[in-house]
């Protein structure tokens, strides 16, 4: 069984992947002189709906070489929409995913670029 479908790359899941390379205090934080909290080494992917969370972290590992500290999984079901067209009133089903969040050690990091 393939575990990892693909990485999740969206504007969110971006966002927080450039927040925990770059943390960035706000004008309060530094008036203040309050540490920036240390931010989340995380990464998204969509992975098989049957893969439990054990075998997510070990197909993480094996195929970014990092060590991973937690795995964290969502179950998407598949929403049911329906809209009127020219054609008549057309139903139908969105496709179901599960995604994972996964947290990585310290000093780690993927880069889903390199290969483009």
């Amino acid at each position: 069984m393939n575990v990892i479908v693909k990485p999740l790359i969206s504007e969110k899941m971006t966002r927080l992947t450039e927040a925990s390379a770059n943390p960035v205090q706000t004008r309060i934080q530094r008036k203040k002189g309050i540490e920036v909290a240390p931010a989340h080494n995380r990464y998204g992917f969509v992975v098989d709906k049957r893969a439990n969370k054990i075998q997510i972290k070990s197909a993480v590992e094996q195929f970014y070489g990092v060590k991973v500290i937690d795995v964290n999984t969502m179950n998407y079901a598949g929403k049911k929409k329906s809209r009127y067209t020219k054609a008549g009133f057309l139903t139908g089903r969105t496709n179901a995913f599960k995604k994972a969040i996964v947290t990585l050690a310290e000093g780690d990091s993927i880069d889903f670029y390199a290969s483009i």
